[in-house]
């Protein structure tokens, strides 16, 4: 690894560069996120021997039954390269949790849940909500959560405006996916 010149300079505040407040807002997202992705994540593998990423589908799945979800429209949906889709349903395919009965049409194979499936995440979800709450909404009053879920709308609202920031397999970020991004600003 590389030292720091002792005559190095620090980067003088600009544009190009994170300001005092910026970065305390990003470095505390990246370590609020990380901490609770990691600790609920912890806690389902504990509680119901699930993933994150089996549990994702197995919930998303499971709110919406009467959509005839397909391998695209629910890789959009969790924000997934279709790729990455493909694997996790071979896997929870294997285990009896997922299945796909059709042939693939234009969107791909239909996919749905297996009665093994329902009860894995029916299961599971008590345990996952008292997760929830202990490693993050027990944190914030009331009040809190109803700012921070009002601060993840504001920002969720302008990604989803930004023609760039669009998920799955159409990100710019995916090989085949459109030009390649900026690397993301740290703190």
């Amino acid at each position: 690894m590389a030292a720091i010149p002792d005559d190095a300079t620090p980067p003088q505040p600009d544009d190009s560069w994170l300001d005092a407040t910026e970065a305390a807002a990003w470095s505390g997202y990246r370590e609020l996120k990380g901490l609770v992705d990691a600790a609920v994540a912890a806690d389902l593998r504990t509680d119901s021997g699930l993933s994150d990423a089996d549990y994702h589908v197995l919930s998303t799945l499971s709110e919406t039954p009467d959509t005839d979800w397909r391998l695209r429209t629910l890789a959009d949906r969790l924000l997934w390269t279709r790729s990455r889709l493909a694997h996790q349903l071979r896997r929870m395919e294997a285990r009896g949790l997922v299945a796909r009965p059709d042939a693939p049409g234009p969107a791909g194979p239909r996919i749905v849940l297996t009665e093994a499936g329902w009860r894995t995440v029916v299961d599971a979800a008590p345990l996952h909500v008292r997760s929830v709450r202990r490693r993050f909404l027990d944190a914030l009053d009331p009040e809190a959560q109803r700012r921070f879920a009002a601060i993840a709308a504001t920002v969720v609202a302008a990604l989803r405006a930004q023609p760039d920031a669009v998920a799955g397999d159409e990100r710019p970020d995916v090989p085949g996916g459109g030009s390649p991004r900026a690397p993301t600003p740290g703190p």
